[in-house]
């Protein structure tokens, strides 16, 4: 069988060009993984095989990753072949008339799409425990903790090696904390970098963006530039690129002014393994020549988590509203946090949006100002190795709490919404490992619109400190 943890997307690619393997083979063992692995794992949903084939047959883009199988994360790229359970009961099977933007430039690269990936709830979870999947999606280095959220399912699916790589989106961390929990790498663009439209102006304020779940730098780099650029009748977009991240990857970066934080923002300690894994990143930037000094960014956090919190309560009050289509809003349609979501959203001052949203600026600017003295912020992708399943069940409709609580998501992942609401670009590698073979994630953010820097920086990394050869141990 084919052995999609054997060689990275960029490798795949280069077998179906050359004939070695057809699409139509890849797709085959595709999609025999997800009949051995997915039953532990719950982790891919929605197949559609007849799509698919479909698309195969009338003759695939040549993209880069022409022939490849793929598969979209189950909360927004909108695509007609594709319907959606959206991560909720609320929202299952639904159909589209149009397709996304960010799905057609997906599907220029030839990928083969034939299913979806879990997602919890609204998209606000470090954990995918939805019940229209009918269970949690675990993670395959170890089937009792979580591959994170919320790409969790795409997450699960990479690592187990169903399919190569996956698609993913990040509102706070949804690619970052999946990518540290399941040994992979996931990178965060500056704000507006890829397309947001038809469906959706721009996601929670700006703060979300697409993404992508990959084993190798260069996979996220070639579909980064395949896809990048405003779609039309954007609001704004990201400044442009000065090449593409494919050739910023193709040299080492001019030597950087990293700054270092083995705690958390606010100076509160994180795990030990996790420090000592920020820490051992630290001394191998040093052996690469690159300055290396501690520091905390000067920005006003708890301001900007509660802004944050705000604003997708509210975000997730308004989907849950056109959802329900003037039903009444109960346990069987949707879950715990978000019923708490939304009816936080309705005690809040009808002005709060754009308050939220003026603090959420106020902080880009601080981080901006931050970076007026390093190149690189160095820290944990999240305070712990992964959680345990259930940790982060929705079944409490304590909204706050869950979020910005002492035992909360915040808590547990207190780094990467910072990037979201700044804007800038952030990306976690899996350089560490605890004692227990639990995957840890190091993140690493760059100012705004210096995302070639940031992916050259992580491609420097993977070539000093190599991770494609590690493989999850506990799938059955």
């Amino acid at each position: 069988m084919i052995d999609f943890l054997a060689q990275d997307a960029t490798g795949l690619a280069a077998d179906v060009a050359s004939g070695q393997v057809t699409p139509g083979e890849l797709l085959d063992a595709a999609l025999a993984k997800v009949a051995a692995l997915n039953p532990a794992l719950n982790a891919v949903v929605l197949l559609q095989e007849t799509a698919a084939r479909s698309a195969i047959a009338a003759g695939l883009p040549r993209g880069p990753f022409r022939g490849l199988p793929f598969l979209l994360k189950d909360l927004g790229c909108e695509a007609v072949d594709y319907p959606s359970h959206n991560g909720s009961r609320l929202f299952a099977d639904t159909v589209y008339k149009a397709n996304s933007a960010i799905y057609d430039r997906m599907a220029s690269t030839g990928v083969v799409t034939f299913g979806r990936t879990t997602s919890p709830e609204s998209g606000i979870g470090a954990a995918t425990e939805s019940a229209v999947y009918g269970g949690p999606t675990r993670n395959p280095w170890h089937l009792d903790h979580t591959s994170g959220g919320s790409s969790g399912g795409a997450g699960a699916a990479v690592a187990a090696g169903i399919v190569p790589f996956a698609h993913g989106s990040d509102g706070g961390g949804s690619v970052r904390i999946p990518a540290s929990s399941c040994g992979l790498f996931g990178f965060k663009p500056t704000r507006a970098r890829l397309p947001d439209g038809p469906y959706s102006g721009e996601g929670w304020a700006g703060m979300s963006i697409d993404g992508f779940l990959t084993r190798s730098v260069r996979d996220t780099a070639r579909m980064l530039d395949a896809c990048s650029g405003p779609d039309l009748g954007a609001p704004y977009s990201a400044p442009t690129l000065l090449k593409s991240h494919a050739d910023a990857i193709s040299r080492p970066p001019r030597r950087l002014r990293v700054a270092i934080c083995d705690t958390t923002f606010t100076g509160t300690p994180i795990h030990p393994e996790v420090a000592e894994a920020v820490r051992a990143t630290g001394r191998l930037l040093e052996n690469l020549g690159h300055l290396v000094t501690p520091a905390l960014p000067d920005a006003d956090v708890p301001m900007m988590m509660r802004a944050w919190t705000d604003i997708v309560a509210m975000g997730t009050a308004l989907s849950v509203r056109n959802g329900l289509k003037g039903r009444p809003l109960t346990d069987d349609l949707v879950e715990g946090v978000s019923r708490g979501a939304t009816a936080y959203a309705e005690t809040l001052s009808p002005l709060r949006y754009l308050e939220a949203v003026g603090e959420i600026h106020a902080f880009g600017r601080q981080m901006a100002a931050a970076f007026s003295a390093y190149d690189i912020l160095l820290s944990a992708t999240l305070a712990e190795p992964p959680a345990k399943v259930g940790r982060f069940s929705h079944d409490t409709a304590d909204y706050l709490g869950y979020r910005i609580g002492p035992q909360g998501v915040f808590a547990y992942s207190p780094f990467c919404a910072i990037f979201n609401a700044s804007g800038q670009p952030a990306a976690s590698i899996p350089l560490g490992q605890s004692a227990g073979g639990l995957p840890i994630g190091i993140h690493l953010a760059a100012p705004y619109g210096n995302d070639e820097e940031l992916v050259a920086l992580c491609a420097e990394l993977e070539l000093a400190q190599p991770w494609a050869a590690r493989r999850p141990t506990h799938v059955a």
